[in-house]
């Protein structure tokens, strides 16, 4: 498409320094800003915004009402050595911001395609590697890495320059704190800091998604059997099934952890201040 013009019928916006290829698809209202590079099958929602310095490689599907800021880049190749150039995808749902340089990679040749879904906000330098799976509303902060095939749940935080290994499994509501590293999986719910070491219940991050205080107790209480100390996770979660009736983010907890195929985060070695922090 020529610089300066408006994709047919979408009443997009782009500026005259912006190169938009032949494939790309743009939905009402979407601004293309300066310098802009977008090439293969791309499509943008409706109301979707590049600031400028943006580049979107096919094939790459975005909703509506995104934000992408400045040297943000989505769809490149996987820094995956075995990648051949087949055609991989990136699919990225509704309003979510992608502040500057960003990257999310498309899919690797063992994959099929990275997802990012709705209402998501990746800081600036955030990384999101290829076949990636991140859900919904989650907080991947300034600096963090995750490599490929990591997966992220609903509403959980990976803090500054926090960095996740191949294939690991981040919870729902979880909270990884800053300069963490984790290469196993960290459950629903917790909060995990240094290498893989949970210190208690998102206490904070549960408070907000609106849980009511019996059920944050409920969970308070299952990670003391489960992770209070070192020991056998299997027998403890024999333990905690057969002490009565659980709540649902119990069991959704426990069959978290026994799905597990690279192991679970631990807990401290010792009980003390770090574990109250989490309430802070």
């Amino acid at each position: 498409m020529p610089a300066g013009s408006t994709n047919a019928g979408s009443r997009a916006r782009i500026h005259p320094s912006a190169v938009v290829g032949p494939q790309v698809e743009l939905g009402a209202g979407v601004e293309v800003g300066p310098f802009c590079f977008l090439d293969g099958r791309v499509r943008l929602g409706a109301g979707s915004r590049l600031i400028s310095h943006v580049t979107i490689l096919g094939d790459t599907e975005l909703g509506e009402g995104n934000v992408l800021h400045p040297n943000v880049v989505i769809g490149d190749e996987p820094q995956d050595l075995a990648y051949s150039g087949g055609p991989r995808l990136v699919r990225i749902g509704s309003g979510n911001v992608f502040r500057e340089g960003t990257t999310i990679h498309r899919a690797s040749e063992h994959g099929r395609e990275t997802v990012i879904g709705d209402g998501n906000f990746f800081m600036q330098n955030s990384h999101a590697a290829h076949d990636c799976r991140v859900g919904n509303q989650t907080i991947i902060a300034g600096g963090a890495l995750l490599a490929g095939w990591v997966e992220v749940g609903d509403r959980a935080i990976v803090s500054g320059n926090c960095v996740v290994h191949q294939f690991t499994r981040i919870g729902r509501l979880a909270m990884l704190r800053g300069l963490s590293r984790a290469s196993r999986d960290v459950p629903p719910f917790c909060i995990m800091d240094l290498t893989h070491t949970l210190r208690g219940i998102n206490v904070v991050g549960l408070r907000r998604a609106g849980f009511k205080t019996a059920r944050i107790r409920a969970l308070k209480d299952a990670f003391a059997v489960l992770f209070g100390q070192r020991q056998n996770l299997k027998l403890a979660l024999e333990r905690l099934l057969s002490e009565g009736p659980a709540t649902a983010e119990v069991l959704e907890m426990v069959e978290f952890i026994r799905s597990s195929k690279r192991g679970v985060a631990f807990g401290p070695r010792r009980r003390g201040a770090d574990e109250d922090s989490a309430e802070e």
